[in-house]
């Protein structure tokens, strides 16, 4: 499957728990202002890349804790983000995924199966939801840019059908 990619970082230890690969996807409708990668934000721009291509140069490092999937917006590329991630949990390896929409978005269109919602989100370990906002920035955080935003554990979320926190980022 083909995704719009801005970028990879190979060795990432500001992306999520332990060492990351993470790739940050082309397109976002939120262009929240003061984003971190607004250059990520033109649905036009970034290289088309093969998740297959993707997937052998995570193999490469057998160092890696984990993927995270960034951007942009990861949710408006579901699919191919899901089908990459089967094979990333295949590996052993953990799935952080950065998204502006809050898990209450999400979780309201899961049941449309062309979004990939559900599909994503069954392959994600964590999620940090929520807009990038500003006015609520702080160089204090782990692995999030602002205090409304929030680091999920996505499968007890998901049986819960609400929001339940990471343990390991309370």
């Amino acid at each position: 499957m083909l995704l719009q990619v801005s970028g990879t970082a190979n060795d990432s230890i500001v992306d999520g728990p332990g060492l990351r690969f993470t790739v940050f996807v082309q397109g976002c409708p939120h262009r929240c202002p003061g984003c971190h990668n607004p250059q990520t934000h033109p649905f036009e721009g970034g290289t088309p890349t093969e998740t297959g291509a993707l997937l052998e140069r995570i193999k490469e490092n057998p160092l890696l804790d984990g993927v995270t999937f960034s951007g942009g917006e990861p949710f408006c590329q579901a699919p191919a983000l899901a089908a990459l991630g089967q094979e990333v949990r295949r590996l052993g390896l953990n799935i952080m995924t950065y998204t502006g929409y809050t898990f209450e978005d999400l979780y309201e269109h899961l049941d449309e199966e062309e979004n990939g919602y559900r599909a994503l989100l069954s392959v994600t370990d964590w999620l940090v939801d929520g807009p990038f906002i500003e006015s609520l920035k702080s160089y204090q955080l782990h692995f999030k840019g602002s205090i409304n935003q929030r680091i999920l554990d996505v499968q007890k979320s998901l049986a819960a059908g609400s929001p339940v926190g990471a343990d390991w980022a309370r």
